[in-house]
């Protein structure tokens, strides 16, 4: 009885360690450095939670700043952010799109995307709402594999900007570490066999 426990508990590590190796494999490649000279029609930022007064959170403004940084040195013409906004009091876009325009960004070359509720439906929209090919996607090192490989399974030439991430609350950054383990092995499951359709709509061409 306990060999059959140790065995199964041995599977069940070997399967989380062998998908999360996985999916390193598949985006490893496509992760850039932040001076990297290319140039991108659209960098896209996920959403990555709001404070209690509806402003940016610490993780997010870091997203934020690592996409304005690429758009003041030209080197994206657009940005997409993309976040949830399932609740009347809760605009995760539009508080992006807020904090981008008030530190420099142009209003119109900030696009929002109000129901980017996970990474899947984030890079899903980007593709068959938004009609884009080309991105970049900029967020923290932990989460940037799983973002780049959702893309480039879901249709797009998709490549990782690592950011320059603040110093966050320990105990908060060992959740976020532990979560992303059974994220990425979601995202392998989403791609291959569940393919959950996100909500759509009408598309809305960033470049018509």
């Amino acid at each position: 009885m306990l060999k059959k426990f140790f065995l199964i508990i041995g599977i069940f590590v070997f399967t989380i360690a062998a998908l999360n190796l996985y999916v390193y494999q598949q985006s490893a490649p496509f992760i850039l450095m932040s001076n990297v000279e290319s140039v991108f029609p659209v960098g896209i930022v996920p959403g990555a939670g709001l404070n209690r007064d509806q402003t940016p959170s610490l993780a997010l403004r870091d997203r934020l700043d690592g996409a304005l940084k690429f758009y003041e040195e030209q080197k994206i013409n657009k940005i997409l952010v993309s976040g949830d906004n399932r609740y009347v009091y809760y605009d995760e876009p539009t508080a992006m799109r807020n904090y981008l325009v008030d530190k420099g960004a142009e209003k119109s070359d900030v696009v929002r995307d109000f129901a980017g509720q996970r990474t899947y439906d984030t890079c899903y929209r980007a593709k068959h709402i938004f009609g884009l090919d080309r991105v970049a996607i900029f967020t923290q090192t932990y989460h940037l594999w799983r973002a780049v490989f959702l893309c480039r399974a879901l249709g797009l030439e998709a490549y990782g900007i690592p950011i320059e991430e603040s110093e966050y609350i320990p105990s908060r950054y060992r959740y976020w570490l532990f979560r992303e383990v059974f994220a990425r092995i979601s995202a392998v499951w989403d791609v291959s066999i569940a393919k959950p359709l996100p909500i759509l709509g009408d598309p809305e061409p960033i470049f018509p």
